[in-house]
């Protein structure tokens, strides 16, 4: 098993994942090796609750250009994790 703070990398902040908080799910950028069964272990060993389901989703790169040279930045992963009834995160309270 892997560590779980090597498996979830950090919450996502935005409009549309503080609009999901009220429907008891959470979202977090994760490695992107990562798979569903490691998710939910990481997340019930970190914050000591129960998950109901995970959602992932891969999201590529935008190409990005500094004066005439392009690049691109990483692909990531995200997971969008609901809990079972009854269960909250505590960090995400103040939102």
């Amino acid at each position: 098993m892997k560590n779980p703070r090597d498996v979830l990398k950090k919450p996502v902040v935005t409009e549309k994942s503080t609009s999901l908080l009220k429907d008891n799910k959470y979202t977090f950028l994760v490695d992107l090796k990562a798979n569903k069964v490691e998710i939910r272990q990481a997340v019930e060993n970190l914050f000591k609750v129960k998950v109901e389901k995970v959602n992932t989703m891969r999201v590529k790169g935008k190409i990005k250009r500094v004066r005439r040279i392009p690049g691109k930045t990483p692909d990531t992963k995200k997971a969008i994790v609901t809990l079972k009834e009854g269960n909250r995160i505590e960090i995400f309270e103040g939102m």
